[in-house]
C-alpha cells in the first residue's frame, strides 16, 4: 500500500501529511505488527518500500519522511521477532514498472527516473521490475535468513545510503 504526494515541502498540507503517514507508515507499522503474531517460528518479513527513502528532492517531501519510521519498525521487530528466528527486512527497490507514481510525474521526472539508475540502461524498462527483484526477495527468505533488520538497496545504483 502506499500514497504518494509530491509537492515542495512548503505546499504540504496537514492532510496531505496525515494521509500519507496513515497509508504508509501507519500501515507498515500494524502489518509488520500482525506478521510477527501469526508467522510461523524461522519465518522472515519483507516490507517493500522505495528507493526515494534515500532520494534527496524538495518534490518528495513526505513520502520518504513517512519510509524512515518503517526502517526503525523494522529494525524493532528484527530484535522482537529474532528469538523465534523470524528475519525481518526493508527491501527498497527503484521506481518501480507499472507504478504508481506516473500519476504525480511529468514526462521528464518519469525519464528521470527510468534512466536514474547507474544500470539503467541494462534494464529491460529502465526501472525496476519485479523479475530484478524477486531473486532478492527469495534470497532474504531462504539462504539469506540470517540477514535482519537491514534495508537492502537492491535499486540498480539509484540511490544508496
Amino acid at each position: 500500500a502506499g500514497v504518494v504526494i509530491k509537492k515542495p515541502i512548503l505546499n504540504v498540507t496537514e492532510e496531505d501529511y496525515e494521509k500519507s503517514f496513515a497509508a504508509n507508515s501507519k500501515a507498515a507499522f500494524f502489518f509488520i505488527q500482525q506478521a510477527g503474531r501469526t508467522l510461523a517460528d524461522e519465518g522472515a518479513i519483507i516490507t517493500i518500500v522505495s528507493s526515494l527513502l534515500a532520494a534527496y528532492t524538495d518534490s518528495y517531501a513526505v513520502y520518504p519522511g513517512r519510509q524512515a519510521p518503517v526502517e526503525h519498525y523494522t529494525r524493532a521487530a528484527s530484535k522482537a521477532f529474532g528469538a523465534r528466528g523470524i528475519s525481518v527486512h526493508d527491501h527498497d527497490p527503484n521506481t518501480m514498472a507499472p507504478t504508481k507514481y506516473y500519476g504525480q510525474e511529468s514526462k521528464e521526472s518519469t525519464a528521470y527516473h527510468s534512466s536514474a539508475a547507474a544500470l539503467s540502461k541494462y534494464s529491460k524498462k529502465g526501472l525496476t521490475d519485479i523479475e530484478d527483484i524477486a531473486p532478492i526477495v527469495t534470497f532474504l527468505v531462504r539462504e539469506g535468513w540470517w540477514i535482519t533488520g537491514q534495508t537492502i538497496f537492491a535499486n540498480g545504483g539509484y540511490t544508496t545510503r
